[in-house]
């Protein structure tokens, strides 16, 4: 049986997309649903039996509560700069990707951890 899991995550703006995880193959989408589709084209036939687990985001010892509340504060920052036509430091700029790099791997590695739990 084919397990997909798809979870909430900050793409390289900071805003929140899905991302559907099976195996070693990965999409994107709006919605949980776009990237199911997405991920379903992906698989073709292999998705024919498939078990679908969707995870709510929370802190937890993949991306802590100290980085999301981080994350969130530079993307508010970042959002009122744009806005008035400005951009975040250089040295913002590079903690915010970083902390949207460790996003992605945290969701990654959680996905993994899901799917290895299901496995036993």
């Amino acid at each position: 049986m084919m397990r997909v899991t798809i979870q909430p995550v900050a793409d390289e703006h900071g805003e929140t997309v899905y991302q559907a995880v099976a195996g070693d193959k990965r999409s994107v989408g709006d919605t949980a649903g776009q990237a199911l589709d997405r991920l379903t084209e992906l698989l073709g036939g292999d998705a024919d039996d498939a078990m679908v687990i969707v995870q709510r985001q929370h802190a937890d010892a993949y991306f802590t509560e100290r980085q999301r509340t981080r994350l969130a504060e530079l993307m508010e920052r970042w959002r009122r700069l744009r806005d008035r036509g400005d951009e975040l430091s250089a040295a913002e700029r590079d903690e915010l990707d970083a902390l949207v790099a460790a996003e992605l791997r945290a969701a990654t590695d959680r996905a993994e951890a899901m799917a290895a739990a299901v496995e036993r």
